[in-house]
């Protein structure tokens, strides 16, 4: 199976594209949607809309992981994110991909078996967990963390039902 694991932003989203084989995922490709900064709000959210679009027609996911909406301190940042992850839902909609939504610790818990992982631990359970090292942008490596932690969760799933 593969699934997309999304890290919606407005300056950057993270998408990472997974399949499972066997025991151990396998990552099919990773990276980040980088709008211009000069670009009007619209202007990205089309941006990225587009380019989640080509991704969703090259792999064809068949699932997508997204991680949940956390609260931010700045009221305006906050919605500017949730327009990014709205586009990115959409996306989703359009392709009839169901969607899985996972609370950042759970994510983290899921990837290192903690759930107050910081960035760089998460990093390298990923690089050890996939078998390759890279040099994923902050963005791509939260997309696999996601998409990781909805394959850990489906396989979990799967083995009670």
């Amino acid at each position: 199976m593969i699934v997309i694991g999304l890290d919606p932003g407005i300056t950057a989203t993270g998408y990472a594209v997974l399949k499972q084989d066997q025991q151990r995922p396998v990552l099919l490709q990773a990276g980040s949607l980088r709008p211009k900064r000069n670009w009007k709000l619209w202007e990205k959210l089309f941006f990225i809309y587009e380019g989640l679009n080509r991704i969703f027609e090259e792999f064809s996911p068949k699932e997508a992981a997204i991680e949940d909406v956390f609260v931010s301190k700045n009221a305006k940042s906050a919605l500017k994110l949730g327009h990014a992850r709205g586009v990115a839902m959409l996306v989703c909609a359009i392709q009839n991909i169901e969607i899985f939504q996972y609370e950042p610790s759970v994510i983290k818990k899921s990837v290192t078996g903690t759930g107050m992982a910081k960035k760089e631990q998460i990093k390298y359970m990923i690089e050890k967990i996939l078998g390759i090292k890279d040099n994923w942008s902050e963005d791509a490596s939260d997309a696999i963390a996601v998409a990781m932690c909805h394959l850990n969760q489906r396989s979990f799933y799967d083995r009670i039902y």
